[in-house]
């Protein structure tokens, strides 16, 4: 009765680790066609996006996809969601490492560099997102605009703390002024590549410009 019952454990226990390692293989599957997706979009853009380059990328059949992806489109919207979340995530668990009581100025000079970055040197994702907002159907970058909302939160409290720091230029419009600062770093994805000057210039030169462009001069 003992070996009949282990012989049962034992069978019970494969029927439960096999789907679970084929889910694994199949979501390790998904997001490889994600990444290349990625990939292709930030480097292609919507119109020059192919399944067959996805495909490709992504070492599969062209047809897989649709294993996963009803269509080009839902693939798409995926990745562009992801860029913005991805990059939400990252600032602000960038920004709670921060040291408490840290200036205002210093968190937005922070969020700043970790924005760079994961555009630059870390997600395809976010390049995608960012170069492809304005190419994308509308009904694509539905949940990215929300996204993109839940991300704009983000500064607009750190802006806000640094006018009520007293830190803002007096005739700056807190709106605008946010406004402004993401769109000079959105815009870095088009016209950076390594021959332009390394990531920690552009880092240097955002943040000088943050600085010295919203921040109020001291009266000598």
């Amino acid at each position: 009765m003992a070996r009949r019952n282990n012989r049962l454990s034992a069978a019970a226990d494969k029927v439960v680790v096999e789907p679970a390692t084929a889910e694994s293989k199949s979501a390790l599957t998904r997001s490889r066609i994600l990444d290349a997706a990625a990939r292709v979009l930030s480097e292609k853009g919507y119109a020059g996006l192919r399944l067959t380059d996805v495909a490709a990328e992504a070492d599969l059949q062209a047809p897989a996809i649709y294993y996963y992806f009803p269509s080009r489109d839902e693939l798409i919207e995926e990745v562009m969601w992801s860029g913005i979340a991805d990059m939400r995530e990252h600032v602000v668990s960038v920004l709670e490492k921060v040291p408490d009581g840290s200036p205002s100025l210093e968190r937005l000079l922070i969020a700043a560099e970790a924005h760079l970055r994961h555009e630059l040197e870390i997600s395809h994702y976010t390049t995608a997102a960012i170069r492809n907002s304005g190419q994308v159907p509308q009904s694509i970058r539905k949940r990215q605009i929300l996204e993109e909302e839940r991300y704009g939160d983000v500064w607009r409290r750190l802006i806000n703390d640094v006018a009520r720091d007293g830190v803002l230029r007096p005739e700056l419009d807190l709106y605008i002024a946010q406004m402004l600062v993401l769109g000079a770093l959105n815009w870095a994805v088009e016209w950076w590549n390594p021959r332009r000057g390394s990531i920690e210039a552009v880092v240097e030169n955002a943040q000088s410009i943050i600085r010295h462009g919203i921040a109020e001069v001291p009266a000598e």
